[in-house]
C-alpha cells in the first residue's frame, strides 16, 4: 500500500469517525433532554394531573386539566386563522405569482418568519388586548396564527412545485380550466406534503410562550368561550418554575415532559405522513 493510498484511507476513517460522534451527540441531547424531564417530572404524571384544576398556593398534587385543554384551544384557533392564508399564499406562489410578485411575497414572508415572537405578542397586545381592555384566548389564537403564516406558505409552495409539471399539462390537455386542474389534480397530489408541513408548524408553535403571555395571559380556572384569559402548558411551566414552591416545580417538569411528548408525535406522524408519500410516489 502506498503512502498517499494509507493517508487517504486515514483521513477517511478520521471523517467518518468525526461524523458519527456528532450525530450521536446530536442524538444524544435529545435523550438526555427527554431522560432528563421524565426523571424531574414522572412522578407528578397522574390521572389528577390530565383531569384536575390547579391547587391553591400551599396545597400540594393537583392538576393542569385546564392548561391542556387551552393550547389546544389556542392551537385550533391559530390553525382556524394562519393555515388558510399560509395555504392559499403558497398555492399563489406555486401557481400564480409572477417573478416580481413572488418575490415580493417570499421575501416578505421570510422576514415574517423572522420576527421574534415576543414581537408579534406585542403587536397583538396592541390590537386585541389594549382596545378590549382584558387578556383572551382570541388574542392568544391570533398571535400564534400570525406566526404559523410564513411557515405554513413557503411548505405549500415548496411541495406543489414538487408536483410534476406532466400532471398539469395532462389535467390542462383534457379540456380542464386551471384553476381546477390545481384544485382537482396538483393540491391532492401534493395533500400529504401539505399536511405534513401542517402538522410540523402546529408543532413549532405549540411551545411559545412569549407572545401567550401578551395575550392570552393564564386562567387557574376553565375558560369557557374565547373571550377570557385562558391556561396554557407553556405559560404554566414559566408561571410554576419560578415560582418558589416545590410541588409546582414537579408539576412544571411533569408539563414541560407532556408537551415535549406531543411535539414528538406530531414530529414523528408528519415524518410518517411525507414517508409514505414518498414511497407511493
Amino acid at each position: 500500500m502506498t503512502l498517499r493510498m494509507l493517508w487517504r484511507k486515514s483521513v477517511n476513517v478520521f471523517m467518518l469517525s468525526v461524523t458519527a460522534l456528532c450525530t450521536l451527540l446530536t442524538a444524544g441531547v435529545l435523550f438526555f433532554i427527554l431522560g432528563y424531564l421524565a426523571v424531574k417530572g414522572a412522578s407528578a404524571l397522574n390521572w389528577a394531573f390530565f383531569t384536575q384544576l390547579p391547587k391553591p398556593v400551599g396545597e400540594s398534587g393537583g392538576g393542569m386539566a385546564n392548561a391542556i385543554v387551552g393550547s389546544f384551544k389556542l392551537l385550533a384557533l391559530a390553525s382556524l386563522i394562519g393555515l388558510p392564508i399560509g395555504f392559499l399564499g403558497g398555492v399563489y406562489l406555486a401557481e400564480f405569482g409572477g417573478k416580481t410578485s413572488s418575490f415580493l411575497v417570499r421575501y416578505a414572508t421570510d422576514l415574517l418568519n423572522g420576527v421574534p415572537s415576543i414581537v408579534i405578542g406585542i403587536f397583538a397586545y396592541g390590537l386585541f388586548v389594549l382596545p378590549m381592555k382584558h387578556f383572551s384566548t382570541l388574542a392568544g389564537g391570533f398571535a400564534l396564527g400570525i406566526m404559523m403564516i410564513p411557515i405554513a406558505v413557503r411548505s405549500t409552495e415548496e411541495f406543489l412545485r414538487a408536483v410534476p409539471k406532466r400532471l398539469r399539462d395532462a389535467a390542462l390537455a383534457l379540456g380542464s380550466s386551471k384553476w381546477r386542474a390545481i384544485v382537482l389534480v396538483v393540491i391532492p397530489a401534493a395533500m400529504r406534503g401539505i399536511v405534513t408541513g401542517i402538522l410540523l408548524d402546529l408543532a413549532r408553535v405549540a411551545g411559545e410562550t412569549a407572545p401567550l403571555l401578551f395575550t392570552a395571559f393564564s386562567n387557574r380556572f376553565w375558560s369557557p368561550g374565547w373571550n377570557e384569559p385562558t391556561a396554557s402548558l407553556p405559560v404554566m411551566i414559566f408561571t410554576y418554575a419560578i415560582a418558589p414552591y416545590e410541588d409546582w416545580h414537579r408539576q412544571a417538569w411533569a408539563a414541560g415532559l407532556v408537551l415535549l411528548m406531543l411535539v414528538l408525535l406530531t414530529n414523528v406522524i408528519a415524518r410518517v405522513v411525507l414517508a409514505r408519500r414518498l414511497y407511493s410516489v
